[in-house]
């Protein structure tokens, strides 16, 4: 009888310790893997309104329509605001799970690529920069780190008589744009 009593013990001394390493395995991997996650991998993942506060007290809010390795696509209230996630202060309303990206393709399609389709349909949009001033007009040219808007208002199209000047924009510089 005792030595049974004591082979169960120890067999119970093995098992909590066998409970305890996997345990701590699971934590370890859980923390690997969450150390993969990336912002635009929550916010990808996210379905519901989405909040993203950029400076000088802009709050941009809405859907996730798209996102790259370093912007999103939100669709509000009959607008579309592409943010450039460097000027992102906070986000609320992410999901708390997400998986990493897989996709080597979605990785390349950063903010000059989103800035090209803009420029290529030739919409009047409204810039937002980091200094919290804004500017309007039309995309020209999307260089590797610069986009040149001719400016002109909202509501006149880009012709040469309305165009009052052209500004050379870093991208750095760039918080938002909404298309019109």
């Amino acid at each position: 009888m005792r030595w049974e009593r004591l082979f169960a013990d120890l067999e119970a001394q093995y098992d909590a310790a066998a409970d305890a390493e996997f345990a701590s395995e699971v934590a370890d991997r859980s923390r690997r893997e969450l150390a993969l996650v990336t912002l635009v991998d929550r916010i990808r993942s996210t379905d519901g309104e989405i909040q993203l506060a950029l400076g000088a007290g802009e709050l941009v809010r809405g859907s996730v329509g798209g996102c790259g390795p370093d912007w999103v696509l939100v669709e509000g209230d009959a607008v579309e605001t592409l943010v450039s996630l460097a000027a992102v202060g906070w986000v609320r309303g992410l999901s708390t799970a997400a998986e990493p990206s897989a996709s080597v393709v979605t990785a390349r399609l950063g903010l000059g690529y989103a800035l090209r389709g803009i420029a290529r349909d030739r919409a009047p949009t409204t810039v937002l920069l980091t200094s919290g001033d804004r500017v309007t007009g039309t995309i020209d040219r999307v260089g590797a780190d610069f986009v040149d808007l001719a400016e002109h208002p909202l509501d006149e199209p880009r012709r040469g008589a309305a165009v009052t000047s052209t500004r050379m924009i870093p991208l750095a510089s760039l918080a938002a744009l909404r298309r019109q």
